[in-house]
């Protein structure tokens, strides 16, 4: 198990959780060239296929493609309840993810009960059990390598089912997310630097006054604030993406962050929140986002959905 540090003085946002868009992806591996050519004329849209399926294909685990776009083989699933965490909102069964990602959940949840006052982590969406693009909430989650996690302290890891349906995470922003409120405390910062320092995490998001807040308070190694980024939506939760695993053929990573910690971009989000600046007359209006079909997944994901 990949050690967690667990300094308790330190830390940091798509309500729906959509998680950072993509910048360019990389160029896929030939293989993935070759499975894509066999549905590269599916028009069949993606979502309802994905979402329609409540089991993980019987394949060795695998994420295909990019966060967002992409599909996962060989799910696994988080158990509802462990030692050290809850999985919440069970009736959405996205509580299937890579090993990788359950491994993570469960070393970051076990580190977290170090800290005083909180029992473990809550545990929210991670991905269906075949991946894919789902029936709202968030345009990524797709590949298997992204969970979200409750930022409040759990005092309790013994919630019944309909409990875990019907609780709300706490808000932790003011002012539109330029700053942390009075449920923001020590225990978030270290819990947000826990979770950014294991090796394999390649991105959190978080709102932006938060990452403001830790580059604010943090001492000594300030590397893990690296990983850390301000996002929309982000107030009541941290989303954890994960890298590809080593030997992942077919799944693409994010293009890397750049260099530095990245506290004068977050600064740059909370200026822009108290003062937004005006709308550019020039701009070309947004295009809205193409719903997904199956051509635009890779190749590998036909295979995952047909499998079994």
């Amino acid at each position: 198990m990949i050690r967690f540090l667990t300094l308790i003085g330190i830390i940091l946002a798509l309500g729906s959780c959509q998680s950072g868009a993509q910048t360019a992806e990389p160029a896929a591996p030939a293989a993935q060239n070759t499975a894509a050519a066999q549905n590269a004329n599916d028009t069949r849209l993606a979502k309802p296929l994905f979402s329609a399926v409540a089991t993980p294909s019987a394949q060795a685990p695998a994420p295909y493609g990019g966060y967002a776009r992409g599909c996962q083989a060989g799910a696994v699933a988080l158990p509802e309840t462990g030692p050290t965490w809850q999985a919440m909102r069970l009736s959405r069964n996205r509580f299937w993810s890579q090993p990788v990602t359950i491994d993570y959940v469960q070393d970051l949840s076990r580190a977290a009960a170090t800290i005083p006052g909180w029992a473990g982590i809550y545990v929210g969406d991670m991905s269906q059990p075949r991946g894919g693009p789902m029936n709202g909430g968030h345009a990524s989650h797709q590949s298997g390598l992204d969970v979200d996690i409750w930022m409040d302290a759990p005092q309790s890891l013994t919630l019944s089912q309909a409990d875990r349906e019907t609780i709300s995470a706490s808000d932790f922003q003011r002012a539109g997310g330029a700053y942390t409120n009075d449920n923001w405390t020590a225990g978030q910062e270290a819990f947000v630097r826990m979770a950014a320092s294991d090796p394999r995490v390649a991105r959190i998001f978080i709102f932006a006054g938060a990452k403001v807040a830790m580059c604010d308070h943090a001492t000594g190694d300030r590397s893990w604030l690296h990983n850390v980024r301000p996002w929309y939506g982000h107030n009541d939760h941290i989303h954890v993406r994960l890298n590809c695993p080593a030997g992942a053929v077919g799944c693409e990573n994010q293009d890397p962050i750049p260099a530095g910690d990245g506290c004068d971009d977050a600064r740059q989000w909370v200026a822009n929140i108290l003062n937004p600046p005006p709308p550019d007359p020039n701009a070309p209006p947004a295009e809205p986002r193409a719903a997904l079909t199956m051509a635009a997944l890779p190749g590998q994901c036909l295979d995952v959905l047909n499998a079994n």
